[in-house]
């Protein structure tokens, strides 16, 4: 094993194979390429055994990543500018951050930084970018933000900051019982090595899967108890599991009393549920909800993942705190193979768990804002309004919120009435044809990238990743586009790189107390990614300046995690912080960056006594409320549908090329069997969807692994590209469907699993019999 030079850089290679990570889901498994003879092409993708987490593994769509890289994507290379008629022109990059920079800057001195909105900085593997972007939006004066964060998960990180000081994980890969709500990990993953993970829990019979999905999915299809409730039931399910727990004395006691608070209020609640009226209510059978509640009372350990099938359902943010009740009333928290909290080099879910109404909100709509981030689904309503307010300008960054947030027509209408829309991506998205302006950037593989997805314990890791082939002229990477722009605004000059970039040439000793000097000046605190990137970044190996922003927070790593980070072989005190950097720089198939024990994750329950919370008011409320209505029935829309379920080829929309698909390349709407006889239908058919929202005209697949009354469209559809023919659309964008008001009462995230619907038979695959 040697390193070679792969795009101009020094690249770990093991006979031509250069390492990197798969960049579709947050796991991020290591991957191994082989570049062709033209330097671009893929030629092969395979998984690497040396990275520390997927230990080889990869599924199936890791290995299609070169339709990513060169596929049908409509790569932008060279700045563009909105023309009056609409077209767009190419400019060069200093009159682009001249003229960005400028209008900025005007929307600020006109109406003020907290009318300029930012939303995105990196989707599931290039997040390293878009930590440079906190020093342009300080330096515009921007106060609000928002990312695709903000319509999955800010409901759990609310709950879990209130209950145990801050976001939580499951040990899938050591528990004795699996418990999966709303999530199917053999298609959306969420712990390494997901697949073969399932495959060993299901051959092993001292080992359960429980499963709660209204589709038997393919994990589903592994578990012992698939608990296949009716779309909109899961707060009825998970109650009356938590209510057998307390009803059979199936409670951890002593656990309880040891470690947690509130517990008498929640009991008190869970006695009085109802549970056989709540199974009905789920459409479960009861005999079945008790079962798996006593199989994961009696294990010595449960691992829960709750994912988008509940995040984006109805009762979201009271799923997550039911699903946590469940777990804690049985002691699975703080040992191997139950639920933690993890050490991070960059953490996320960071909120401080205000009690309902006590926090920060958006300035129009008012909505609560959870982790920094203001909820997805009122962005066009704090656009689309005469407050004075209201976001007038928008900087959007690796995202396509119009297509990827609810209704997309209005969303869409919300960003062409901005005054200033930049948008800075590798493609020309459906976000980007509406911008004013597009900033280029390169691909994922053409430079130093990173994930902020590191979660694992006891061994956690962090991988930065390397270039793997050139990019081409014309690009520039968001570090650099954010260092321009924050130039550009009188925010920094070469006088304040100045004494940084003396004393970063002496070493990194004196640049360590020449930085924190700086870091008492406010004005330069606030930009010190760019600082950072402008005076260390160049004093890095192999053109690695991006990674300067890692120089911090490995430093803030160790000094959070000092006895993890020594464990893992950095040492201690200030000297740990520079190892576990250079550890980080030189590790080009990833590297564990602490090795923790379970006294760790009690250390960093943050609540105010140090204990596990249980009773959040407010929520227990709604749980005893429960009792007093029922999933609705509406005639006028007979289903309900699932709009975005992740299937064998679907993945982010960074996969734009359609062509990456081996299988499901039309985007099929999936209905129940049963349904599908009861209207005449058969796979191939074509049927009218109509939500409130909208209507298309779509082919189905029947299947007896859906429930009757639910649908189902892939995500990841809906995309337009430019081919040699023009421009292409295959399949149905599900945001054409929902609606933004739709949306839960605590946090905002949309209902996307759960959308009313009706369909109207347009046409048979199949001639009638005659």
């Amino acid at each position: 094993m040697t390193d070679v030079t792969i795009a101009g850089r020094r690249v770990r290679d093991t006979d031509g194979w250069a390492p990197s990570a798969c960049i579709l889901c947050e796991c991020n498994c290591g991957i191994e390429i082989k570049v062709g003879d033209d330097g671009r092409s893929f030629d092969k993708i395979r998984g690497d055994h040396q990275h520390p987490t997927s230990e080889g593994y990869t599924c199936n769509k890791a290995l299609r990543l070169d339709h990513y890289q060169n596929g049908k994507t409509d790569r932008i290379t060279q700045p563009l500018r909105r023309r009056a008629d609409g077209t767009f022109e190419e400019i060069d990059w200093d009159t682009a951050i001249r003229e960005v920079a400028a209008q900025l800057g005007l929307v600020r001195d006109t109406h003020g930084g907290k009318t300029i909105f930012y939303y995105g900085g990196g989707g599931q593997g290039n997040h390293l970018g878009g930590s440079y972007s906190t020093a342009t939006t300080r330096a515009f004066g921007s106060t609000y933000r928002s990312s695709a964060l903000a319509q999955e998960k800010t409901g759990d990180f609310w709950v879990s900051a209130r209950m145990l000081g801050g976001m939580t994980r499951a040990d899938v890969e050591h528990c004795e019982v699996a418990f999966f709500i709303g999530k199917n990990p053999y298609q959306s993953h969420g712990f390494p090595r997901a697949r073969a993970v399932l495959k060993e829990i299901a051959k092993d019979p001292s080992r359960s899967m429980v499963v709660i999905d209204p589709v038997r999915t393919e994990t589903a299809e592994l578990a012992d108890f698939h608990l296949q409730v009716r779309p909109g039931g899961d707060a009825y399910v998970l109650t009356a599991m938590a209510a057998v727990l307390v009803q059979e004395s199936l409670t951890d006691v002593a656990w309880l009393a040891d470690h947690a608070s509130g517990v008498d209020e929640v009991v008190a609640v869970l006695k009085t549920v109802d549970i056989a009226r709540y199974c009905s209510l789920a459409d479960v059978p009861e005999d079945l909800v008790r079962r798996a509640s006593r199989r994961i009372a009696s294990a010595s350990s449960v691992a829960a993942l709750e994912d988008l099938g509940v995040q984006m359902g109805r009762d979201s943010t009271l799923v997550s705190y039911v699903e946590k009740l469940i777990w804690l009333l049985t002691g699975n928290f703080g040992k191997s193979g139950a639920q933690y909290r993890s050490s991070s080099v960059v953490p996320l879910g960071r909120d401080r768990g205000h009690p309902a109404g006590e926090g920060p909100v958006s300035p129009v709509a008012k909505a609560p804002i959870i982790s920094g981030l203001v909820p997805c689904n009122v962005i066009a309503e704090e656009i689309l309004t005469d407050h004075p307010d209201r976001y007038r300008a928008m900087v959007v960054e690796s995202a396509n919120p119009a297509h990827s947030l609810a209704d997309s027509a209005k969303m869409r209408s919300a960003l062409s009435s901005l005054e200033l829309l930049v948008v800075i991506d590798v493609a020309m998205t459906e976000t980007a044809r509406l911008a004013d302006y597009v900033l280029p950037a390169p691909t994922q593989f053409e430079k130093w990238e990173a994930t902020f997805f590191n979660f694992d314990f006891p061994r956690n890791m962090f991988h930065l990743r390397r270039p793997v082939v050139a990019a081409p002229d014309g690009p520039l990477p968001e570090p650099e586009i954010h260092a321009r722009l924050v130039e550009a605004s009188g925010q920094l000059t070469d006088i304040d790189y100045a004494p940084l970039r003396a004393a970063a040439a002496q070493g990194r000793g004196e640049f360590a107390m020449a930085f924190l000097t700086a870091m008492g000046d406010a004005r330069l605190a606030k930009l010190a990614p760019v600082l950072l990137y402008r005076t260390l970044g160049p004093t890095l190996p192999d053109g690695a300046a991006a990674a300067a922003v890692l120089w911090a927070a490995a430093h803030k790593c160790a000094t959070d995690n000092a006895a993890g980070v020594k464990r893992a072989g950095y040492g201690e005190g200030p000297a740990a912080g520079e190892a576990l950097f250079d550890a980080i720089l030189a590790g080009s198939h990833g590297v564990v960056i602490t090795e923790d024990d379970e006294a760790e994750i009690w250390r960093r329950v943050k609540t105010p006594d140090g204990r596990v919370q249980l009773d959040l008011p407010e929520l227990r409320s709604e749980v005893a409320a429960l009792a007093d209505r029922s999933p609705a029935d509406d005639d006028d829309w007979p289903f309900v549908l699932a709009a975005g379920e992740r299937r064998a080829f679907t993945a982010n929309t960074i996969m734009r090329d359609p062509t990456w698909r081996r299988r499901g390349a039309d985007g099929v709407l999936r209905i129940s069997t049963t349904d599908a006889d009861g209207l005449a239908l058969t796979t191939g058919d074509r049927v009218r969807l109509t939500t409130k929202r909208g209507t298309v005209d779509v082919s189905i697949e029947t299947t007896d692994t859906m429930r009757s009354g639910h649908l189902s469209l892939p995500n990841g559809f809906g995309l337009t590209v430019q081919d040699a023919d023009g421009t292409v659309t295959t399949g149905v964008a599900p945001n054409e469907l929902t609606a933004a008001e739709d949306r839960d009462p605590w946090v905002g995230t949309p209902w996307h699993k759960y959308v009313p619907a009706r369909l109207e038979v347009l046409e048979s695959a199949t001639p009638p019999t005659l």
